[in-house]
């Protein structure tokens, strides 16, 4: 485990190899799961503020979803998530021509007409965070639906905090970044040793 700022990086971060393979998967993520994506309390103000720009890259049944529902919904603990379409798949994710799953906020944002991207906790995706009283663990969410990602990532040599790099620095800051890279490299070190 690395102790960095105020949050608890998991070994797995950097041990385990990771790169998303959607060819493989189809976006599974956007699917499976007891909830929609975790979403962050400043996230709900976003959603709301763009929402019209986004609903025309949504599916009918995702803007049914949400016409019913709302933006997103409340879970039993507290914790703000996506509106699902019939318990199942975000009402954010939109089928390409592959029927591959892929995120309508994000289609927005690469089409120049938001400036944000998509939910933090996709972005991030496997890393899970989990708030504590003053600092925040991540996790590798290790799951068989991203085994094709574990392979792919393994063969390219990428581990988890490096496919992530971008969402990391996102949410953390470029020194928090640079900092979790010198503390990798130095564990590396001592290993070596």
């Amino acid at each position: 485990m690395i102790v960095l700022q105020h949050t608890v990086v998991s070994d797995d971060l950097k041990d385990k190899f990771f790169v998303c393979n959607l060819e493989k998967c189809k976006g599974a993520c956007c699917v499976e799961g007891d909830l929609g994506a975790p979403l962050e309390d400043d996230e709900l103000a976003i959603l709301q503020e763009n929402y019209d720009i986004i609903k025309p890259y949504l599916s009918p049944e995702g803007q049914q979803a949400i016409a019913e529902q709302g933006l997103y919904i409340k879970d039993w603990e507290g914790d703000f998530s996506t509106t699902t379409i019939g318990n199942r798949e975000c009402a954010y994710a939109i089928y390409d021509e592959n029927l591959t799953l892929k995120c309508g906020i994000e289609q927005a944002y690469l089409d120049g007409k938001i400036n944000w991207r998509k939910p933090i906790s996709c972005h991030l995706y496997p890393i899970r965070i989990t708030k504590y009283d003053g600092f925040e663990a991540l996790n590798y969410d290790k799951w068989q639906i991203c085994n094709a990602a574990c392979s792919f990532g393994q063969d390219l040599g990428v581990r988890v905090y490096q496919f992530l790099k971008e969402p990391l620095i996102r949410k953390y800051g470029q020194e928090w970044y640079n900092e979790l890279e010198d503390l990798v490299a130095e564990e590396e070190q001592i290993f070596k040793k």
